[in-house]
């Protein structure tokens, strides 16, 4: 008999884990870790104080804004707006990207758009159902 409830109880707790498992899309990260991570992404661009610190500046900014959009959007308790959501990330895209194209030169932007950029996007795991 104790045998029998310990099982149930055990295949109770892996049914729970494997259904939030499915349901989780991991922390996120913050500002800080974003900014970092691109910093690495560039470090082959090799470059100074000044153009680090900037670009360090213009991350943050962008992450920060980024994160501010969209708790926004979520915020209001409905199901956000996709296309308002899409319309505005597309701006900050934009306006970073200008600003970037002020601190790297033509072949460290061209590298940043074609190499870099797409290999910091989310991956979203391939959802069957």
């Amino acid at each position: 008999m104790k045998k029998q409830i310990a099982l149930s109880i055990l295949a109770l707790f892996l049914t729970i884990g494997f259904v939030s498992a499915q349901d989780q899309r991991g922390p996120r990260l913050t500002v800080e870790e974003r900014v970092k991570a691109v910093d690495e992404k560039l470090a082959d661009f090799k470059l100074d104080k000044d153009k680090q610190a900037k670009t360090d500046s213009v991350f943050t900014a962008y992450y920060t804004t980024m994160q501010k959009e969209r708790e926004a959007m979520m915020s209001g308790g409905a199901t956000p707006d996709r296309e308002a959501m899409r319309s505005k990330m597309l701006k900050l895209n934009i306006d970073r990207d200008e600003q970037l194209k002020q601190i790297f030169t033509d072949e460290q932007f061209k590298k940043w758009k074609d190499d870099i950029e797409p290999a910091l996007r989310p991956q979203r795991p391939n959802r069957q159902q």
